[in-house]
């Protein structure tokens, strides 16, 4: 990629408009290195970029993909009506390049969410033609029978839907403990599917998305990037 001026790279990354960017870097609030830029102009080579502003390190994305550990009590919407929204969890230059969330999750579902900007990525990852498998752990109210697990891998009827719903995979890991996955993104799907079976779902966690898996490190609440060898794996 050819350099870009210093003041394009602030504001593709989200940290104000130009004008903001331009008064960032002439202040002496952007470090590349061991060194301050002061000039907006400054040609920069955008590959493998890692830079500082106001002291906070920070890496040149050109399209945002990042997972989050979503908590409990949040929702996934710019304008929530009843709890934060999700994206109030990211960091502002991310929520100022309008990051989306993909593949939503209810304000009481937690564990694994994606964001990006990146258009196309972001229909791959939602559109049902292209079927990327969500691995759900769904812990129920009442034990979970072979029956009841047959009846989601067969098909179940939801009320808006005429033809059967079916889960690509549904595995009793406990008692009460339902690993279930699916390639379409209906609302409240996994309750309701489990309803349809003749249960019922007391907590509901994602986690995996597509070849992404919810990493053991993350704590709930906690972001990071994407990185390019586990997008190459799946996405």
């Amino acid at each position: 990629m050819p350099d870009v001026q210093l003041r394009q790279v602030l504001f593709s990354q989200g940290f104000g408009t130009r004008r903001e960017c331009d008064a960032l870097i002439v202040h002496g609030l952007v470090q590349i290195g061991d060194r301050i830029v002061d000039d907006p102009a400054e040609p920069v080579d955008t590959a493998g970029l890692e830079f500082r502003v106001r002291g906070e390190a920070w890496a040149y994305h050109e399209k945002a993909l990042l997972m989050l550990h979503k908590p409990a009590g949040y929702e996934c919407s710019r304008k929530p009506r009843h709890h934060p929204s999700v994206l109030s969890l990211l960091p502002v230059p991310l929520r100022t390049r309008n990051v989306q969330p993909t593949g939503r999750l209810d304000e009481d579902t937690t564990g694994l969410l994606l964001f990006t900007d990146d258009g196309p990525l972001l229909h791959k990852l939602t559109s049902p033609k292209w079927h990327v498998p969500k691995l759900y752990q769904a812990d129920c109210a009442e034990p979970l029978s072979d029956a009841q697990l047959q009846r989601l891998r067969d098909g179940v009827v939801l009320h808006d839907d005429p033809q059967p719903v079916r889960a690509a995979a549904a595995e009793a890991a406990g008692e009460r403990r339902l690993l279930l996955t699916l390639t379409e993104g209906k609302y409240h799907q996994v309750k309701r599917m489990v309803a349809a079976a003749g249960n019922a779902v007391q907590s509901l966690h994602r986690l995996r998305f597509g070849a992404l898996v919810l990493p053991d490190d993350l704590p709930a609440g906690q972001w990071r990037w994407v990185r390019r060898a586990e997008i190459a794996e799946g996405l």
